[in-house]
């Protein structure tokens, strides 16, 4: 292990800091990226930080760049991610469908604030749930995961790199302004407790004889620069890489890129209960809403309300199966964001109980009072 990472122990940190610690620990040892904030603390860390552990940063001249930069390194073998905000993930949308089709493992740390455009910069936001599943065209399952504090920023950045190398799959974190400025405790574990999964690569010549295998889930990447005959593209391509207007191939490759997530589902999705043994009212939150919600669900358990919460980890997948579980006991369900309704919308296809919206307007903390008052009013 090298012996420039952080050090195993307690620390008093951030959550941008946090996550770029951890990003090395999983091995990452490219970055491209282009600051904005709330995130370019992530970019300020790696700048210094990855040529101590002997790895490559540079900053790009936008967001276009730095997503092709990540997958063009990744293609060469690298462990490869980039940070940004709302203005700058809208910007990555293409490169990250690029990613999705060529089945190149990334990690992108989106950090949202408010908008739309330029919005509220360093002010936080949950603006961007929605786009993190549907942002690039075509049909494509998206993994995104959202941490609610400074230890689930470091810990699900190493996820991300994991889940990304397993799948072959670009993957989000998806965290928002004031986790990641908010400073707490820290625990750095051993290294040897990490799983940390390290890319495998095809060697040369060949066994498998071509490039992709639609009729499996995962087969080793071809690396760049090995002596492979390959051919990588952006377009509808057969499993030697070549471009096809075929439908058929056009169907068998869509396929696999949505059902390689689509049947492993119960592997990638997360999630947190709190108090919902003997719950009938359920809020579903998630990032910084979530803590702001615990702290309403305390005090209407004190007025004699029984309210739970589902804590999405990963928000996409949507972890539909839990939902429609707990459907079967509870009486109505309240999304408190912030933002006007997004994650409530995918919410409500798999259950029929009534879904509320709690609406926050990017810029502040939730205030659980906020989420007390709307709850009192439908559930007594």
């Amino acid at each position: 292990m090298n012996k420039k990472l952080i050090k195993p122990g307690n620390y008093f940190m951030n959550g941008n800091f946090a996550c770029a610690e951890a990003a090395l620990i999983a091995g990452m040892n490219f970055y491209a990226g282009y600051p904005i904030t709330p995130s370019s603390e992530i970019m300020e860390r790696l700048s210094y930080r990855l040529p101590q552990v002997g790895g490559h940063f540079i900053e790009m001249e936008d967001e276009i760049a730095s997503m092709a930069a990540i997958v063009g390194a990744s293609n060469a073998g690298a462990k490869a991610m980039t940070a940004t905000s709302g203005p700058g993930f809208s910007l990555m949308q293409e490169n990250i469908g690029l990613a999705v089709i060529t089945e190149t493992p990334v990690v992108i740390v989106d950090e949202m604030r408010g908008g739309p455009s330029t919005g509220l910069p360093t002010r936080v936001g949950q603006g961007d749930v929605m786009q993190a599943m549907w942002g690039t065209h075509g049909d494509h399952e998206a993994i995104a995961y959202a941490p609610s504090s400074v230890q689930e920023m470091f810990d699900l950045t190493i996820k991300a790199f994991n889940t990304a190398e397993k799948y072959r799959n670009p993957v989000i974190v998806l965290t928002d302004q004031v986790i990641g400025h908010m400073s707490e405790r820290l625990l750095v574990k051993n290294y040897e407790e990490y799983e940390v999964i390290e890319r495998e690569i095809r060697k040369f010549p060949d066994p498998i004889g071509k490039v992709h295998d639609f009729s499996i889930d995962y087969v080793p990447m071809v690396i760049a620069g090995k002596g492979f005959h390959y051919n990588i593209d952006s377009l509808t391509h057969d499993e030697m890489g070549y471009p096809s207007n075929d439908p058929k191939i056009e169907e068998m490759m869509v396929r696999h890129l949505v059902e390689k997530i689509r049947k492993n589902e119960d592997n990638i999705v997360e999630y947190k209960e709190y108090l919902t043994d003997d719950a009938e009212v359920l809020i579903i939150a998630y990032g910084i809403t979530a803590r702001s919600s615990i702290e309403a669900i305390r005090k209407l358990r004190e007025k004699g309300i029984r309210a739970g919460m589902l804590r999405p980890i990963t928000l996409w997948p949507i972890p539909k199966r839990k939902i429609e579980r707990l459907s079967e006991k509870i009486h109505i369900i309240f999304v408190p964001e912030i933002n006007f309704g997004q994650y409530s919308h995918a919410i409500r296809e798999h259950t029929k109980l009534p879904v509320k919206e709690i609406h926050f307007p990017p810029g502040a903390v939730p205030d659980p009072k906020i989420i007390i008052r709307n709850i009192e009013g439908d559930a007594t």
